[in-house]
């Protein structure tokens, strides 16, 4: 296929130069009708660009075959068999390959407990049982790892009329599973692998990234683009191969949740991002690695600062490693990552990736040059010298690996959508949580609803809040209370034990 071609580019292109106009939405009319702050701060050409019904990219079955075409060419770029773009993010497409694989009456999926919270919106939005694979827990670190091959086979072992699994890698700290062994498994028992890969939408294009999960065997995976690659936030793809998953009944779930008005600029700039891969990603992402292996040993050379790599890696944890996604121990400074990006916001105007009670998270791509990531460096050697004078920091109660372990009495649609109500955060153990509660970023719930709190988690939200943690999707915002299933409706809507 023709790589030099990029087709909505091209017709992006052809509408301005042959000076169309459209009446029909949007009703901005080419940015005319936008007040001058807004087109200041935003950019006419972000208007001119939105070209929607006029230009005949309203809707999935257009006529023209400007997306069918860059879809294509986005499948052949990564030896997949199909390609589908989404500019509605990777929460509508892992949404519609959890559908297509396992939507219907009583469906199971198997599902690693480390998933995306847009992971449980599906979840909740299906109806779909889960079969809960739960991450390898570090007790030294603190962090989850991916789920080992033995633990996935033990799974299929409890669970063999589960539809597939569904599994996160890379992780929102760069580790990853096997999925090589994993798809194997997966695949002895004639079941697919669905894999959330939306950090990963660089791993084709360069052989010293982690294996593309298309290349070990997934039968659907889901990439962000705008993450680790070069498109606007909402720009996501997933890709299909082989034939344990019905292309059909997959492009349909994703048009059921699509929006009918899409996004012309998130399309091609999808285009462009696949376009620039294909011609120079291997030379780019190659010089992205150079930079982040000097910056990750400038890092562990400040003081108090320690950039995780080997203990990522051991046996019992993760399979391989994202060098792009730098992790940076603050412990030793004494203090907390909350503390540590707080004031990298506050005094250094730098935000990263995300943090938590002992840790901070740099992601670099291949925008990054010594210009940026020497900006990083000087301000965490800043920081560094600053910690000394930080308060003490809050201690988060953070459970052994069991007190993470919530059972699932309920399924996640029931509990959302069943009769609820609100109870004080010291009367809720016990109870059936309604809603997700989830530490952001990385977005792992730590609570999904459907599941009995106890007071190890109750304890571990409170404390982690007063420390600094961001819990965007709690109903009670100060996380004083909890919503919880109503007491007369809990024993009607209990369901046997869900997990793995």
């Amino acid at each position: 296929m023709d790589h030099s071609r990029a087709p909505l580019l091209e017709a992006l292109a052809a509408y301005r130069s042959e000076g169309r106009y459209g009446f029909t939405p949007p009703g901005h009319r080419q940015g005319r009708g936008v007040d001058r702050q807004t087109l200041a701060t935003i950019g006419a050409e972000a208007f001119g660009s939105d070209l929607l019904a006029s230009g005949g990219l309203d809707d999935r079955r257009m006529s023209n075959g400007y997306l069918s075409d860059a879809e294509e060419l986005m499948a052949d770029a990564v030896g997949a068999d199909l390609a589908f773009f989404s500019t509605c993010g990777s929460s509508l497409s892992v949404k519609a390959a959890m559908l297509a694989v396992a939507g219907g009456e009583r469906g199971e999926l198997l599902v690693t407990r480390d998933a995306h919270k847009s992971i449980v919106a599906g979840l909740i939005f299906s109806g779909l049982q889960p079969r809960w694979v739960r991450p390898r827990w570090d007790t030294a670190l603190h962090l989850t790892h991916p789920p080992s091959p033995q633990q996935v086979r033990q799974a299929w072992e409890q669970r063999p009329h589960a539809a597939g699994l569904l599994i996160v890698s890379p992780t929102p700290y760069g580790t990853c599973a096997d999925i090589g062994a994993i798809a194997d498994i997966c695949h002895e028992r004639g079941k697919p692998l669905i894999v959330d890969e939306a950090w990963g939408a660089h791993l084709p294009f360069h052989d010293e990234l982690p294996t593309w999960a298309m290349n070990a065997g997934a039968d659907v995976c889901v990439v962000s683009v705008h993450k680790m690659g070069a498109g606007f936030e909402q720009g996501s793809v997933f890709h299909v191969q082989g034939d344990l998953v019905d292309r059909t009944r997959l492009t349909q779930c994703a048009d059921l949740l699509m929006t009918t008005s899409p996004s012309v600029p998130i399309y091609a700039a999808l285009d462009g991002w696949r376009r620039r891969m294909v011609a120079d990603g291997n030379h780019l992402l190659g010089q992205a690695l150079d930079v982040a292996r000097q910056v990750r040993s400038q890092i562990d050379a400040v003081d108090g600062l320690t950039v995780m790599h080997d203990e990522l890696l051991h046996e019992e944890a993760s399979h391989d490693l994202d060098e792009l996604q730098i992790l940076i121990d603050v412990s030793d400074l004494g203090v907390s990552g909350y503390q540590c990006a707080d004031w990298l916001r506050a005094h250094r105007r730098l935000d990263v990736g995300l943090s938590d009670h002992r840790r901070i998270l740099a992601t670099l791509s291949m925008a990054d040059d010594a210009t940026t990531t020497g900006r990083l460096v000087s301000a965490l050697r800043d920081l560094s010298c600053a910690a000394a004078d930080f308060d003490v920091p809050k201690r988060v109660d953070q459970p052994d690996p069991t007190g993470l372990e919530l059972p699932t009495r309920m399924l996640p649609r029931d509990a959302f959508f069943g009769d609820t109500e609100f109870v004080s955060i010291d009367d809720a153990v016990g109870r059936i949580a309604a809603e997700q509660i989830t530490p952001y970023p990385p977005g792992i719930p730590v609570v999904v609803p459907g599941e009995e709190l106890d007071e190890a988690v109750l304890t571990y939200l409170r404390t982690g809040r007063a420390a600094g943690m961001n819990l965007p999707d709690a109903a009670d915002s100060e996380l004083k209370s909890i919503k919880v299933v109503s007491a007369g409706q809990r024993h009607t809507h209990v369901r046997h034990n869900v997990t793995a």
